[in-house]
This record gives C-alpha cells, structure tokens and sequence, in this order.
C-alpha cells in the first residue's frame, strides 16, 4: 500500500521501505514543509528489486536481517537495481565489518536499533536535498582496526561519516563514547572548514585505530597548516578567566561565531597531537 503525504504545490519524492517493521513507515513523516514523500513499503527484497528496475526512487531504507547474508551485500544488490540511488540502511545487531563494507558500497548511511527517528528524518532530508553525495566517502583501507577514508571538505558529508561512526563499536561507555564523538567531530570540522575551505573538491583523510588499549583518530587536511601562536581566534587562546575573549578578536576579523573545537577536543580526549605544520591531528582516548 502507498503511504501518501500531501504537501501542497510540491513534488513528491519516491520512497521505498524493504523491511515489515510498524516503526519504519514514520521516518519518512517530513521535518521540513518543503518535503512530500510518495512511498511504498514490501518486506520482499526480490519485489523490491523489480520495483527499483522499473522505476527512478530517491531513497531506499532498507531493514537488515542477519540471516539473509551481509549488509553489504543487501545494498550492493539494491545499488546494481537502481545504480545511485540513495541507501539508508536500519540494522538491529550490526558488526563493525557491517558498517564499513555498506561504507564500501556506498551506502548513504546507517542506524541501527534502537535508533532516533529524529536523527533519521534528518539524514532522509540530507539525502535528497544534498547534491553530489555518492562518492563524499572513499574506502582507503577497511580493516575494522585500521580504517582509513578520504572525505570530501563539506559539512553533510562530514555528518554522514559520523554516524557511521557512531555505529562501530569501541567499548566506551556511553558518556566517554559521546565526549569521543564530540571531540572527533569538532576537529573533523576544523580540517573540512580551514583546511579544505569547504571546498567539496578536497579531501580530508581520516584513520580510526583501534588497539587493546586506545582509540585513536587521525585526520590530514589539504591546508598550510596554522601557527600555535597565531591563535587568538580559537578559544583554546583565550584566560581561563575569561574563555570567551578569543570571540571578540573573531568579530573584528568578520569570522563566525565559534572557535571552540580545539578546546572541546582537548577537554574530552587523553591527549590532542599536531604535527609540525599544524594540518594533521591525531585524537588518543585510552580504554583502561
């Protein structure tokens, strides 16, 4: 049966659901007013498959089942009925290997349960209104111990490798997990937005270690780099008497509000390490 909003003075977006779950068919219930889905929802993936050959969707959301073989697998075979279309895969118990081979087919993102339908209407309408996504992410290397990526220099993307992220296990608990994830994104930013310049043809190159005793990110920008003493636009400059002064030095100089991800990071990870010219970082949070 269709599942059908109407919005007025709108085209509607196509959706497909491959999954019998009563909590898939909400996600698609638009955040924004300027979104109207038309989508139909089978727990077949072999009728889903014929649907998407005979016809243009904008998005798939696709329920994982772990008997039916990898995820990877589960989006390869959607992406080879429909190539580029965009997948959003839901898994109830995903494996590190999971995540990163449906990185490896392009999958659009990946949530597994319980997840936020909050968090997932947003990547839906990142989905369909972000241009150029299918290649934002690139494989380098996909051992779950050593992952390596490149990543284009935009904000979604850097959104979009985020909740992959989130998705691998670490064995943090949840609080040190947020305060990782926080840290990692915060610098993350600071290599898309001053080293790339937010230009979508930079890349970021990002490695996430696991070893028995850390979690260590390292990121590479394409920038010059920065001068530890040229820092007085970033919080981590600033008295701890008055840790916002660093904001007033950036309203003179026409800069944003901001300048935080610096100091965030080195409040919520072990240790924060640049190199010599200042465009590579490495993130270290010890397990024990």
């Amino acid at each position: 049966m269709p599942i059908l909003k109407r919005i007025p003075m709108s085209e509607p977006y196509l959706g497909l659901l491959i999954g019998a779950a009563p909590d898939l068919p909400p996600l698609f219930e638009s955040q924004s007013d300027d979104l109207e889905w038309m989508v139909v929802q089978t727990s077949s993936l072999t009728v889903a498959l014929n649907r998407l050959r005979r016809r243009t969707y904008h998005l798939v959301i696709a329920e994982h089942r772990q008997a039916s073989g990898p995820a990877s697998e589960l989006v390869a075979a959607i992406r080879e009925a429909q190539p580029g279309v965009k997948v959003i895969v839901i898994d109830a118990v995903p494996s590190n290997a999971d995540v990163i081979e449906a990185m490896q087919q392009k999958a659009f993102s990946y949530f597994s349960r319980p997840f936020d339908p909050a968090a997932v209407r947003d990547m839906i309408e990142r989905a369909v209104t972000e241009p150029g996504w299918d290649d934002g992410i690139r494989v380098l290397s996909a051992d779950p111990e050593f992952l390596t990526l490149k990543i284009r220099c935009n904000i979604p993307t850097a959104d979009r490798l985020q909740q992959f992220f989130e998705e691998l296990k670490n064995d943090l608990d949840p609080e040190e997990r947020c305060h990782v994830a926080m840290a990692f994104r915060e610098m993350l930013l600071n290599a898309i937005e001053h080293g790339g310049k937010l230009d979508p043809n930079e890349w970021v190159r990002v490695s996430r270690v696991r070893s028995d005793r850390s979690l260590v990110y390292h990121m590479e920008d394409p920038g010059l780099g920065f001068s530890r003493s040229a820092l007085e636009h970033a919080a981590v400059a600033s008295s701890d008497a008055s840790p916002v002064e660093h904001l007033e030095v950036r309203k003179r100089a026409g800069m944003r509000m901001g300048g935080f991800g610096m100091l965030i990071a080195k409040k919520l990870v072990d240790e924060v390490i640049y190199n010599q010219k200042g465009n590579e970082v490495i993130l270290v949070k010890y397990l024990d």
